[in-house]
């Protein structure tokens, strides 16, 4: 079917199929257990964790979001979000880049036609990663034949260095907005490492550089254009789980570098308690976005963003503070820079700069503002 079905196979081994939830999560731990061990080291080096994203596909896990008529597994929104805070503990780039990987097979479950679906379902669950990138401005996307001629660059996005397939937001003439599924290897689009921030230093961040590269028909989608559509949800939600992710690896290395705990217990029982209560909040929104999922109506939509977003602030709030109680309360010994701690603050902070805070607030005002609504 034109661009898409002339992908080429990577050389990576058949991706595994997982078969349970039960599965997915073992799975999750194990790769964990492997990423955690030089995690800190190639944040010190930025080293880009190419084997571990290559690791995750071949474990099978990047395909659990696949749906089950298309021969994925149905895995719940709050199990998912729990994997992705399990990966992200570990190695929060890796973490992030899984977060962009299924925020763009969700779009695609809900917005593709039938034929591109089959064909990038089934890319994904031979092992394909998948990044979601907007087009910078003065890109040019412009009718051509049976598709479109596209030039122009994307925005930096996580995992787009990892990434086989690039699902590029763009809006066709006259103002209709699309989803454009460009395969990495395209001749004409070039993916360029640009990235240049204090945190996330490994989490795959770059710009695709597109050159009049033509995409067939057959390749694009129509994008949400308003409302609350279940991939912004769901984007919410698993930047909430990376947030958590850093909260839990701060976590267990500030009280691992406490010499007396009992000291502290006050301060230490606080920040538990914020990151129990932050699970808790990502628990409920995978409830509400399952909801949403099944039954696409307005108001379970408008439900599920407003808990996703309460858990992405919550989530982000966590994160910070118990960063800063590595400084606080372990004092100057926590400074070292070989002990590398301070990457659990820089990550949180630059993970945090993509998160429209005072948007999402006002949103959730205005939401449970309504009549009606507790």
């Amino acid at each position: 079917m034109g661009t898409v079905s002339q992908f080429q196979d990577k050389v990576r081994p058949p991706a595994h199929r997982i078969e349970s939830e039960e599965e997915a999560i073992s799975t999750a731990r194990s790769l964990a257990a492997a990423f955690r061990h030089r995690a800190s080291e190639r944040d010190i080096n930025r080293v880009l964790p190419f084997a571990e994203l290559d690791a995750l596909s071949v474990s099978g896990l990047t395909a659990i979001t696949v749906p089950p008529d298309y021969q994925g597994l149905d895995v719940s929104n709050a199990l998912l979000a729990e994997i992705v805070a399990i990966i992200a503990e570990a190695d929060a780039s890796i973490g992030e880049a899984l977060q962009n990987h299924y925020c763009v097979l969700e779009t695609l479950r809900t917005h593709a036609g039938e034929d591109l679906k089959v064909s990038l379902f089934t890319r994904a669950l031979l092992g394909d990663r998948f990044a979601g990138a907007g087009l910078s401005e003065g890109a040019e996307l412009t009718a051509e034949g049976p598709g479109y001629r596209l030039s122009g660059r994307t925005r930096q996005t996580p995992g787009i260095l990892f990434a086989d397939w690039i699902a590029a937001a763009a809006t066709a003439p006259p103002s209709r907005p699309v989803t454009l599924y460009l395969a990495c290897d395209a001749v004409g689009l070039q993916v360029i490492d640009d990235w240049d921030g204090f945190g996330q230093r490994t989490n795959g961040s770059g710009t695709a550089i597109i050159g009049r590269l033509h995409v067939n028909a057959d390749a694009i989608a129509p994008s949400p254009s308003s409302g609350n559509p279940t991939g912004i949800s769901l984007g919410l939600l698993l930047k909430a789980s990376v947030s958590l992710g850093i909260a839990r690896a701060a976590w267990t290395d500030l009280t691992t570098a406490i010499d007396d705990c009992t000291a502290v217990l006050a301060q230490l029982g606080e920040r538990a308690v914020r990151i129990e209560a932050t699970a808790a909040a990502l628990e409920r929104a995978g409830r509400k976005l399952d909801i949403a999922q099944v039954n696409p109506v307005e108001a379970a939509m408008a439900d599920a963003h407003f808990s996703a977003s309460a858990a992405a602030i919550l989530a982000g709030e966590t994160a910070i503070d118990t960063a800063n109680a590595l400084f606080e309360l372990v004092g100057e010994t926590s400074a070292g820079i070989g002990l590398n701690l301070d990457r659990h603050w820089r990550n949180a902070r630059i993970h945090a700069l993509s998160l429209p805070r005072d948007k999402l607030v006002r949103s959730a005002g205005e939401y449970r503002s309504k009549p009606g609504d507790a």
